[in-house]
């Protein structure tokens, strides 16, 4: 079974508004709520947990390096391109996004330290060594910071898993940054 990737005609009744309010927001209708619309709970939480981590005490760039950190390795077709689209858009270094999309080292050791973070939390479920958490904390960064990253985590988690479901397509302002 491969979940539907609803129009604001085929979602469910309670999906409506919420794709009606992103329709407004974006200026059109993004594949991934279509995909999340089938059901609104997920389609809310995504919602939610999307303006929550847009409000940490995160940088625009640090925000991109956990959001693009987690749909690499998370080999995201979808959300790959997305957030490259954003970068550009909010004016992200793209040595930064060049760097994300590539494997290749970010510019800074601070970025590179947070993508590091990042990708142990990913990759072992949570656990971090002691010596991450320190350079984690030797870089500058704080505990909030940390359960921010978190964060970021549960939200590229629900994004990247529906994309994989649906094999949404990538919406056309976003395909000349396919990955």
């Amino acid at each position: 079974m491969k979940p539907t990737i609803h129009t604001l005609e085929s979602a469910p009744t309670a999906s409506k508004p919420l794709l009606e309010e992103s329709k407004k927001t974006y200026g059109m209708l993004p594949n991934l709520h279509g995909a999340l619309a089938g059901s609104p709970e997920l389609l809310t939480a995504y919602k939610a947990l999307h303006g929550w981590f847009e409000s940490t005490s995160l940088t625009e760039e640090e925000r991109t390096v956990v959001w693009q950190t987690i749909n690499v390795e998370h080999a995201c077709h979808y959300c790959v391109p997305a957030h490259t689209a954003i970068a550009h858009m909010r004016k992200v270094d793209p040595a930064v996004t060049d760097a994300l999309r590539d494997g290749t080292p970010l510019p800074t050791e601070r970025l590179e330290v947070l993508r590091s973070l990042t990708l142990e939390l990913v990759r072992n479920r949570g656990h971090v060594s002691k010596t991450q958490l320190e350079a984690f904390q030797a870089a500058g960064y704080t505990e909030q910071n940390l359960l921010e990253v978190v964060l970021g985590l549960a939200q590229k988690t629900i994004s990247n898993y529906v994309n994989h479901l649906t094999d949404t397509p990538v919406d056309a302002p976003f395909q000349k940054f396919q990955w």
